[in-house]
């Protein structure tokens, strides 16, 4: 089992930065993919980015490419997702989860593991 807990969300006005921590406990996250997922209100939830935790290879939907950056502490069994540039659009609950796995996969319900999530908050 894999427990998952989100962390640094918060209110930003529009261009600001925030980095989100997901710091897992239970089990070492080598092999797993950790991947943030947002839900923005009235939405349905979405992949965001992933990263390997084995191989720190990453991958990023088109919207947050340049803007988001998907890092992690192997030392600390913890992945951040670094927000630049932030916009309203980006405003929703981010959400944490893992999957073991070789492979980037952005489908949700192939993840088992999540965390409770973390409100993010933009203003224009």
């Amino acid at each position: 089992q894999v427990q998952l807990v989100e962390s640094g969300g918060g209110l930003m006005q529009a261009g600001g930065s925030l980095r989100l921590s997901c710091a897992a406990s239970g089990r070492t996250l080598n092999s797993y993919y950790v991947g943030w997922f947002r839900q923005a209100p009235g939405k349905e939830r979405e992949f965001v980015a992933d990263i390997s935790f084995t191989l720190g290879s990453t991958y990023y939907r088109n919207s947050v490419k340049g803007r988001f950056t998907v890092s992690r502490d192997n030392a600390k069994n913890t992945v951040y997702l670094q927000m630049n540039s932030l916009q309203p659009d980006d405003t929703a609950v981010y959400y944490c989860a893992a999957r073991f796995g070789i492979r980037t996969v952005a489908i949700e319900r192939e993840y088992p593991y999540w965390g409770q999530g973390t409100q993010v908050t933009v203003s224009s």
